[in-house]
């Protein structure tokens, strides 16, 4: 760590603490404004769309090679695959770029097909799916003519690229024992130099990516420590585009984009306005977990749109008038489905769920203190009562008809088929026993990891977690992780103190409502004993999104104190500029890094 480095987080300190000095002799009763500023309108369409555009790009850029395995050969257990060659030649390496399965193929050369020394390995354990890998060759080993792989199990294999002494490429001539054996070399122009995260699987990809792909080939889950939606939806990407990195990103990057006009909507229907939705969306846009973790092939996209989603409809539902149910109802049914979207996604989305029960419960408390005041108890009882039913129906029967059928592939994996499958004994065994499996799973994970944190690391950014890291060997390497933007992890956090301050002495119900949704999300994290990472705070930033949204609106209503909104979103931006490196993955230099980037001794760069 450099001292250098020292002088961008004081700085940066400094600034927020400006800002929120000059804030705090206006902590007082909050301003609102207008109700028609919160109208949809087409400059709110321009702002949106363009932040929107400009997120687009930037995401989808370098997301990962278009090309990839799009033909694989299958291998049953113990089934034997034999490639003949020109000639007799040295094999001075094999790479493999592996698809599905675990386990390991035999390598075995013959100089003339009928006497055979065993050659080496081509290992597909569960750390290699979806990888470019390099075989494990005997040291003594004789020229080859004929190649004959043995699958320990079933397995599939993507692409096979055999070297010879000289680095060039060798091109078999014919195979023996698999009909869909030219699969392995029909793709030899987009074997590439070596691994990296542009070709390959990283982090948990391993799974995820690995289990969208099983539920279209119909193959029972290899990672079953998660619900299924999250995993559907991701192998959206693989059917638009193919079994290639970029395939199995592009759901996740999608929905990180979509989050932005959702983010938008939410701000304006809050606080109402433009400079407020438009400042906190593009905080947003160029925050560091939101640009990282949606690129990456994992659930956790899926999950924290639809907990933006849920928390969007039920602030809709919040302050609508409840004289017209058509005003508040509709609402309502969309946050139920949200939830249970979300929940057949990870199950980091019932504790969302549970915030939205607290604060359905708090709405009923407000509004019978109010009409019982006015002498209107038996019309409270009685709109309490169809709340109720309704609300077991969006909020508990909706999810568990969601959740229930999103198992679907497992039970067609196991055979099942039709309509009536649903219905079944075996279908419903199936589902009870992954709930089982899951709760105990994540109750007894006792595995460590170099880049994992604590809670209370989260809110002040102190452990990153590294993705990953390649060194050139030449004072240059390549790395990036996942953590929140600074501005607003520290920005937020203050803005959150403030809005707890409001909700306490004011009672705000504005206040309120963001303060039920942050702790929603991070108090369950207090009591998890298991291994967790930055990562698990992503939904928490929505949260710190709408906290400083509602201490924007206070310097928007006043003009002296605009110039700390429009500064405060620049500072963001600039920050995202500098650590777009380790972001993206771009070769930086080692001292850039130490100098620059390296704001805490606990940051991997």
């Amino acid at each position: 760590m450099d001292r250098l480095t020292l002088v961008f987080p004081g700085a940066l300190v400094l600034f927020l603490l400006l800002i929120f000095i000059e804030y705090l002799p206006r902590l007082r009763a909050p301003g609102v404004f207008p109700r028609d500023a919160r109208r949809w309108t087409r400059r709110d369409s321009v702002l949106a769309g363009g932040i929107t555009l400009a997120y687009a790009i930037v995401a989808f850029l370098g997301l990962g090679n278009t090309a990839g395995a799009r033909s694989y050969c299958r291998f049953e257990r113990r089934d034997e695959l034999t490639i003949e060659l020109p000639e007799p030649s040295e094999i001075s390496a094999v790479r493999y770029f592996s698809v599905l399965g675990t386990g390991e193929y035999q390598l075995e050369f013959s100089p003339d097909g009928r006497s055979w020394t065993e050659a080496g390995k081509l290992e597909q354990s569960y750390v290699e799916i979806l990888k470019w890998n390099t075989a494990e060759l005997a040291p003594e080993r004789p020229a080859a003519r004929y190649l004959r792989l043995r699958a320990s199990d079933f397995l599939c294999l993507g692409e096979l690229a055999l070297f010879g002494p000289d680095g060039a490429l060798l091109a078999p001539v014919s195979f023996d024992g698999q009909p869909d054996a030219p699969a392995l070399f029909d793709e030899q122009e987009r074997i590439p130099e070596k691994y990296d995260y542009r070709n390959s699987s990283y982090f948990d990809e391993i799974y995820h990516a690995r289990t969208a792909l099983e539920h279209i080939e119909n193959v029972h889950p290899y990672e079953i420590s998660h619900p299924p939606l999250g995993k559907l939806i991701l192998s959206l990407g693989i059917r638009l585009f193919g079994l290639s990195p970029f395939g199995w990103r592009f759901s996740g990057t999608l929905t990180g984009v979509l989050m932005l006009p959702a983010m938008y909507l939410f701000l304006k229907k809050m606080f109402g306005g433009t400079a407020v939705p438009a400042c906190c969306t593009t905080v947003f846009a160029t925050d560091f977990m939101h640009y990282v973790q949606t690129r990456i092939a994992t659930i956790d996209s899926y999950a924290v749109f639809f907990i933006l989603l849920m928390y969007l409809f039920f602030w809709l539902y919040w302050e609508a008038p409840r004289e017209k149910r058509g005003s508040w109802l509709p609402p309502l049914a969309l946050s139920g489905l949200c939830f249970g979207l979300g929940a057949a996604a990870k199950w980091v989305c019932i504790y969302a769920g549970a915030g939205l029960g607290l604060l359905w419960l708090l709405d009923r408390i407000f509004r019978g203190i109010g009409q019982c005041r006015d002498g209107r108890k038996d019309a409270y009882i009685r709109e309490t009562a169809e709340n109720v039913l309704w609300c077991i129906l969006f909020f508990i029967a909706v999810p568990a008809l969601v959740y229930y059928v999103s198992y679907w592939p497992y039970g067609t994996a196991r055979g099942m088929s039709g309509p009536g499958t649903l219905f079944s004994r075996d279908y419903l065994k199936l589902v009870l026993d992954n709930q089982s499996y899951m709760f105990s799973y994540h109750s007894g994970v006792t595995a460590t990891h170099p880049y994992s944190s604590v809670w209370w690391q989260w809110l002040l950014d102190i452990r990153p977690i590294l993705y990953y890291l390649d060194s050139d060997g030449a004072g240059g390497h390549v790395s990036f992780g996942a953590w929140v933007n600074p501005a607003l992890c520290w920005g937020g956090l203050l803005a959150l103190l403030c809005v707890l301050w409001r909700a306490l002495r004011w009672r705000d119900r504005t206040a309120l409502f963001i303060i039920v949704g942050y702790f929603a999300q991070l108090l369950p994290w207090l009591f998890v004993t298991r291994v967790v990472f930055a990562y698990h705070y992503f939904p928490s930033t929505v949260f710190l999104l709408l906290a400083l949204g509602y201490v924007f609106r206070d310097m928007e209503l006043n003009t002296g104190l605009r110039r700390g909104l429009w500064s405060f979103t620049g500072v963001s931006a600039a920050l995202f500029a500098l650590f777009y490196p380790a972001l993206r993955g771009l070769p930086v230099a080692d001292w850039f890094g130490r100098s620059f980037l390296k704001w805490m001794p606990t940051w991997p760069f």
